[in-house]
């Protein structure tokens, strides 16, 4: 074809002449429809031709009598479903659901084969006119003319509903029919199962479960009514995968658990001998656990357990740390308060699955009981005194940092961490100084935990203790390099130099030293001068230790370990025979306090008295007199005497520690102010005394009456001044 040529449009046209359609046509099609169909609901469809049917059906709907059709259907249907109506109401008993279902399964199958026929119908005419699919029609009819009807509706609803108390009862009920009766509403539409069982069920299951509940609450403990409940919750979840509709289960197990937990909680949790306080003491972790599971399930349950958990675990602790009996051996103390966190550490995770609310809980209440006992900080460093000088001889290294971890536990929830390192520092002295310390290992080990918690600041000073140590050992090498064959008939010396900063203070004490012993600590002095420059050095004999031989009366010999202090009483009694209480004091200089506790472990101490004393007491008095005691023995060859061991401080040297805590407090006040101030320029009183005491809670808590003081030295000092129109309000002087 050229180019040139034009485009010649194609027109269809409808046929000239009319198609004539037999008047009679339309009835005579429906009235084989509709034989059909009552053919189909006899059960008679095997002798029926389904094609032929179906171009009848299709010529109908092509011929515009769709309308003839549908509504024929729908007369033809109702007539059938009238008919099952009465059918199924004149059944008696257990027979009422099982013909129900039948006619319900007779339905379906010939609504199927009817739909096969009427398809083009489907498609096409109830397309157009939106008219109700003849599937979805088939159900409406089924519900409005069977299911609705007067005399089956509420037969129905009473017939389902006493097979489930039949079964809640214990009876065994036919699930499969109550699968496929349940199944038959749901098919019907949400709104028919909702309205026409769900609701009623929920209801009557209400009005049940309070009943049941309120007659088992009367006659069972809380465990007993906890096994009951759970029971029950875990039937309905099962009743639900059996035969009801899956969105039911939250529905129905809501019910349970208002009716049966939410209802009772306060009740159960309280029961005298059975409730939570009852199942705590006892471990009842199967029952904690019960508990634990079914509350979650409600409302304000964990909080109930958690409240009566809450008050029992303080007013317990409270018992434990304001005991006195406990109080008198601070390790019992301290082993007391890991006991009960063992318990309740094992309580939340077996039975509490970890809750992190109930976990917060346990922890708060430890932090209120612990800092209840003011001496809590020096009870937790009297216990690692005790385990790293002999509790942890023999342990495994796994062991050692369990029981580590444990003491850094109970350090966390200390609010004045700053007196726990004021002790800490003194027995790790005492330790390190009389070699007592059974692993250098755990003690670094410990250190390094007490640095990750508290920063470099806390423990700065704890591991110079441990480079003097170290430093201490060079410089004796040393020391013997130079002067040993000058030395080698005389006592031997071992030094440790301390550095000021890292140590405990120590009083500048006076005790004059035997002559033995004057000549190398003279020679030392000189020595380590000599080497160092710029430094001084001050002897402190009230934290050294000597090992003396000693030969008694018997010719028994024994080599006793004892204090400085100790070594130079004893080693008078080489020049003299009896020397009185004054006369030993004159000797040696050493203070009166210091002097009677060390003549106390001397010559009072059974087993260890080395020194015989008139008129013999446990106390010593000015006139007393003392000499050696003949009569020593000792079934050890080497023997300690007045071994310094973790023993509670007395009150005047407890207020003598607050007090040097209290002053050191003050700079750190000062400096948290400062910093505070830099940044802000300017805050009014209450900011800064929160802010302080947030900065610093990691050590201590702040006392608000001594921040406001050190506000004042700042303002006096001219850090900080008072707004002028606003007292309350600080300004930063650069």
């Amino acid at each position: 074809m050229s180019s040139g040529q034009k485009k010649k449009n194609f027109q269809i046209e409808a046929f000239k002449h009319k198609v004539v359609v037999d008047p009679k046509y339309a009835e005579k099609t429906w009235k084989i429809l509709e034989h059909a169909i009552h053919e189909i609901y006899n059960h008679n469809a095997s002798g029926l031709s389904f094609e032929e049917l179906y171009r009848n059906a299709y010529n109908m709907v092509l011929h515009k009598f769709g309308e003839k059709l549908y509504s024929g259907l729908v007369a033809t249907m109702t007539l059938h479903l009238q008919t099952m109506c009465k059918q199924v109401e004149v059944t008696h008993g257990s027979s009422f659901l099982e013909e129900l279902n039948a006619k319900w399964t007779d339905h379906n199958q010939a609504l199927q084969m009817i739909r096969d026929i009427l398809m083009y119908m489907d498609r096409t005419f109830i397309n157009n006119t939106q008219k109700t699919p003849v599937h979805e029609l088939g159900l409406n009819l089924w519900r409005d003319n069977v299911i609705h009807s007067e005399k089956i509706r509420s037969r129905l609803l009473n017939t389902i509903l006493e097979l489930v108390f039949q079964e809640r009862n214990g009876e065994v009920i036919n699930r499969g029919l109550m699968r496929n009766i349940i199944k038959m509403l749901m098919d019907l539409g949400p709104l028919v199962y909702e309205e026409d069982f769900e609701k009623p069920f929920l209801e009557v299951s209400a009005d049940f479960y309070r009943s049941e509940s309120q007659e088992f609450i009367e006659c069972s403990d809380c465990s007993e009514y906890l096994k009951k409940a759970e029971k029950r919750l875990n039937e309905e979840i099962e009743r639900v995968s059996h035969y009801l509709d899956g969105r039911s289960e939250s529905k129905i197990t809501n019910v349970v658990e208002k009716e049966m937990i939410a209802n009772h909680m306060s009740r159960l949790v309280h029961m005298e001998n059975s409730g939570l306080v009852k199942m705590l003491l006892d471990d009842k972790f199967e029952d904690l656990g019960r508990m634990y599971n079914l509350f979650r399930r409600v409302p304000d349950g964990l909080s109930t357990i958690r409240i009566v958990m809450t008050s029992h675990i303080r007013e317990t602790g409270k018992q434990l740390v304001t005991d006195p009996e406990k109080s008198k051996n601070p390790v019992d103390f301290v082993e007391s308060l890991l006991e009960k966190r063992d318990k309740y550490d094992k309580i939340i995770s077996s039975a509490f699955v970890n809750d992190k609310t109930l976990q917060n809980a346990l922890n708060s209440s430890f932090e209120y009981f612990i800092n209840l006992n003011p001496r809590s900080p020096e009870y937790i460093s009297l216990f690692v005194d005790d385990k790293l000088r002999k509790g942890l001889k023999g342990v495994k290294e796994e062991e050692i940092e369990i029981i580590l971890d444990k003491v850094m536990m109970l350090f966390r929830y200390l609010q004045e961490k700053d007196i726990f390192e004021k002790y800490y520092k003194q027995h790790l002295a005492k330790r390190l100084l009389s070699g007592k310390t059974v692993s250098d290992d755990a003690e670094r080990s410990l250190i390094v935990k007490l640095k990750t918690e508290c920063g470099y600041q806390f423990t700065s000073k704890l591991e110079g203790m441990f480079t003097d140590m170290k430093t201490s050992q060079d410089t004796m090498q040393a020391f013997y390099a130079a002067y040993g064959t000058k030395l080698a008939n005389g006592p031997t010396l071992v030094v440790q130099v301390l550095t000021t900063g890292s140590w405990p203070t120590q009083p500048n004490v006076t005790c004059n030293l035997p002559s033995e012993l004057s000549i190398p600590c003279e020679k030392f002095h000189a020595h380590y001068l000599s080497t160092h420059t710029g430094r001084r050095l001050s002897w402190q004999t009230n934290m050294g230790t000597a090992d003396l031989r000693a030969t008694f009366g018997n010719g028994q010999k024994y080599e006793l370990n004892v204090s400085t202090y100790q070594m130079c009483v004893l080693m008078l009694f080489n020049s003299a025979e009896f020397l009185s209480y004054r006369e030993i004091e004159q000797a040696t200089e050493i203070i009166s306090t210091d002097l009677k506790r060390c003549l106390q472990s001397l010559a009072c101490v059974k087993g260890k008295n080395a020194l015989r004393k008139e008129p013999m007491s446990k106390d010593i008095a000015e006139d007393d007199v003392f000499s050696v005691n003949d009569k020593f023995t000792s079934k050890l060859r080497k023997v300690k005497i007045g071994t310094v061991v973790a023993q509670k401080e007395s009150e005047p040297e407890k207020q003598e520690t607050r007090q040097k805590v209290e002053e050191d407090r003050k700079p750190q006040i000062e400096a948290a102010i400062i910093r505070i101030m830099k940044s802000r320029r300017v805050l009014d009183h209450n900011n800064i005394i929160a802010e302080v005491t947030k900065q610093l809670q990691s050590r201590f808590l702040a006392n608000p009456g001594e921040i406001k003081k050190r506000i004042e030295s700042l303002i006096e000092r001219d850090f900080l001044e008072r707004d002028n129109t606003d007292r309350r309000l600080y300004r930063y002087l650069a």
